[in-house]
């Protein structure tokens, strides 16, 4: 008997390790997979097709002998989590051992990059931009365009770039699949280095995600004469977020410091090294060997929404019963998402925010669950799609604290190249709190004002909140990159939606003294 355990970090952090050792303790055959994404019944354990989830060493011997029904899912490809996503980048997830170059080949591998060698450059860059692929980051920039234009640049040397600096909350996809399906990350780096004449590329991983660092250096090895000429190389973050943002990471790259580089020159032009370089993400690179398989990009085009093209993978966390990564096309409502999809709160509480898009995504009101994934709907609404992270609050969040960390977030990771981004950030903190406090300053800061022999502030509660509207509007349109120039979305909408997470705490601390 078979049986087949995901290897996903997750899946081993759960216990998927000592399953697999207790099932083959019993004779059986283990096989390491990569992971079907539905995290919340994770470690998953597959049979013939037939799934039990959520299972502990006390139910091997119960699975073994046909048992355990309390914990069965039956077929897991019809299981409705499953059943209802259009997976394209995560079609093999679940199906196949990620180091297995023969599964690899088996379900369509390097069809893509044998294709791409055929066709040649024009062919390939009309094809990427045919399919309206936007990079699946923060922007949404077409990878055709960015494409193009490293093409079109002259230098003796072109790099590819992968960031893989998966750093905003609530997100998984890019650690997923560098664990489970690392080939098809490696096909659409090389891919790129076909269309635009770079031999040489390099990944971009955090230091937080060792599994998938070891994954990508073992299949680089294994699956190098396989795109030869074309090199590639890991690279290890230090752990700051910043080097997110493009040009910071190409300075940590370097060796230099992750600091923001001011725009242009643009890195298409003079990027890595000084060389015209591709920067893009795991989601947008490993894309690519679908849309250039035969048929791949008419195909691609046909998904989505008006100008959001193909698939996202999603990524459902915070406070939701069904939390996991779940691939369609773009279009699909919050709602569904958060309430179809996910199931709701895991808390069985009413859902009051959902913040989409990482730690500087907007914070979205339940009256607002008809929005569309689609960036144009997202920009109209003041946020962001960003990396398809979703991270759900139940009604006992305080949104007034959370708008509060957004700033403080941004104050810890900011570079410190600018200043609205690295003192706004700093003085939007101080804001919060005097409004929190009523628009008197909170006693920690009377200290200290004492102490610098500094004047105390004066001004009125909603003077206050003027004064954080002025300064967020500075750093939105005045910070370098986007880690300040995002910062207001949260703290702005948290406002918005919220007012009395602010305003009402003073209120609320005076009436439990009397």
């Amino acid at each position: 008997m078979i049986i087949r355990i995901s290897d996903d970090a997750l899946a081993r952090a759960l216990g998927a390790d000592e399953l697999a050792a207790a099932f083959a303790a019993k004779g059986h055959e283990v096989q390491r997979t990569s992971s079907w994404g539905m995290q919340w019944l994770e470690p998953l354990v597959e049979i013939d097709g037939q799934g039990w989830g959520r299972v502990t060493l006390e139910d091997v011997d119960d699975i073994l002998e046909g048992g355990a029904s309390e914990i069965a899912i039956g077929e897991i490809e019809k299981h409705p989590f499953i059943a209802k996503q259009q997976r394209l980048t995560f079609s093999r997830a679940g199906k196949t051992r990620p180091l297995s170059l023969e599964d690899y080949e088996a379900t369509g591998g390097w069809s893509g990059l044998r294709r791409a060698r055929q066709v040649g450059s024009e062919q390939i860059l009309a094809e990427v931009t045919q399919s309206g692929l936007r990079g699946r980051g923060g922007a949404g920039f077409p990878a055709g365009i960015k494409w193009q234009t490293v093409a079109k640049a002259q230098g003796p040397q072109k790099y590819i770039v992968c960031n893989a600096d998966e750093g905003d909350s609530g997100t998984f996809a890019d650690r997923m699949l560098m664990e489970g399906d690392p080939y098809l990350l490696i096909e659409g780096m090389a891919i790129a280095g076909e269309a635009v004449g770079a031999d040489k590329g390099y990944i971009y991983i955090r230091s937080e995600y060792p599994d998938a660092i070891a994954k990508m250096e073992k299949a680089i090895e294994l699956s190098a004469g396989l795109v030869a000429p074309f090199e590639l190389e890991v690279r290890v973050g230090a752990g700051a977020y910043v080097c997110g943002e493009e040009t910071s990471l190409l300075n940590s790259l370097e060796g230099k410091r992750g600091e923001v580089r001011a725009k242009p020159p643009l890195p298409a032009i003079e990027g890595l090294f000084g060389k015209p370089t591709v920067v893009n993400n795991v989601l947008t690179l490993a894309a690519v060997p679908h849309i250039l398989a035969e048929g791949g990009a008419s195909a691609y085009e046909q998904l989505g929404l008006a100008r959001s093209k193909g698939t996202m993978p999603i990524q459902l966390a915070g406070n939701i019963k069904y939390g996991g990564l779940f691939e369609t096309a773009f279009g699909v409502t919050l709602g569904e998402l958060v309430n179809e999809i996910g199931g709701g709160t895991e808390s069985g509480r009413p859902v009051k925010a959902v913040q989409v898009g990482g730690p500087l995504g907007a914070y979205i009101h339940p009256d607002d669950f008809g929005i569309r994934f689609d960036y144009e709907e997202y920009t109209a609404a003041d946020a962001l799609i960003g990396h398809g992270g979703i991270t759900v609050f139940d009604d006992t969040a305080d949104m007034g604290a959370m708008a509060r960390f957004a700033m403080e977030f941004c104050a810890a990771e900011s570079c410190g190249k600018c200043t609205p981004c690295r003192i706004g950030a700093v003085r939007g903190v101080e804001v919060i709190d005097r409004i929190r406090a009523g628009g008197r300053t909170p006693d920690h800061v009377e200290r200290l004002d004492v102490m610098h022999n500094a004047p105390r502030h004066g001004r009125s509660q909603e003077q206050e909140i003027g004064l954080l509207t002025d300064l967020c509007e500075t750093m939105k349109f005045g910070s370098l990159c986007a880690l300040g120039g995002f910062t207001p979305f949260p703290v702005m909408s948290a406002l918005k939606h919220w007012p009395e997470d602010f305003t009402g705490r003073a209120a609320a601390e005076a009436e439990a003294a009397e």
